[in-house]
């Protein structure tokens, strides 16, 4: 699926209307460049899911977690990951194969650990439709 969005408000509310359909286990893989508007998107998500508080990039801390929502929402960042090692210390698999919603930017740096089955989600800009348009390509999503 190809959805254009031509605000950032406009990919929030894709990642809202996500967030809204978002059930327990699901998998969500965020590829994109710097300043494509992957916090963006996420932060949709999360509103979608229920969650007031402010959502902003894991950057430095690998995976955030919200737990006031319908569902937990855990964030990760994994570009920083240097070993998968890393990603069992924090205890991966309790977030992957929890009742939770997991959202993975970066997720080529641990694609071992990843499942069979995730939704990748990819946004990218195209300067010549506009400075705020996003091409956002979803795959897996049933």
């Amino acid at each position: 699926m190809i959805i254009e969005t031509y605000s950032p408000g406009e990919t929030f509310q894709l990642g809202e209307r996500l967030g809204r359909q978002a059930r327990a286990g699901q998998i969500y893989t965020l590829r994109g460049d710097l300043g494509v508007g992957k916090t963006v998107f996420t932060q949709g998500m999360a509103k979608g899911l229920g969650i007031t508080e402010a959502v902003s990039s894991p950057t430095f801390t690998i995976v955030q977690e919200y737990q006031e929502g319908r569902l937990p929402f855990y964030h990760f960042d994994v570009y920083r990951i240097g070993d998968i090692e890393e990603m069992e210390e924090i205890g991966y698999d309790d977030y992957f194969f929890g009742d939770g919603v997991c959202m993975i930017e970066w997720a080529d740096r641990i694609r071992e650990l990843l499942p069979d089955h995730v939704i990748s989600v990819a946004i990218e800009k195209d300067l010549e439709k506009g400075f705020d348009y996003r091409k956002i390509t979803i795959e897996g999503l049933e």
